[in-house]
């Protein structure tokens, strides 16, 4: 394992856990979450900056089109946390 890997999915790991609410003993499922991610992003093709040459690239995009969500999809709940047993 790369020590730029492994740095990034410490990174992940550690931001999954802080958005888990920090529980304790989850620290397997974080890491192997983490790694699913990077390892995931690692194997997708790089998505090339260059535009397309032709008559498409000089169009300007449509102000009127929306990039939201379409209408009636909510957003995800979040989980509430653990009580710890302190």
């Amino acid at each position: 394992m790369t020590d730029d890997r492994q740095e990034r999915i410490r990174q992940r790991a550690h931001a999954i856990w802080e958005q888990a609410g920090r529980p304790d003993g989850a620290h397997q499922q974080h890491w192997d979450e983490a790694t699913a991610e990077i390892d995931g992003e690692d194997s997708k093709p790089k998505a090339k900056a260059a535009r397309p040459k032709g008559p498409a690239a000089a169009k300007p995009k449509d102000s009127t089109a929306k990039d939201s969500k379409p209408k009636g999809t909510k957003p995800k709940a979040a989980r509430p946390r653990k009580a710890s047993a302190s």
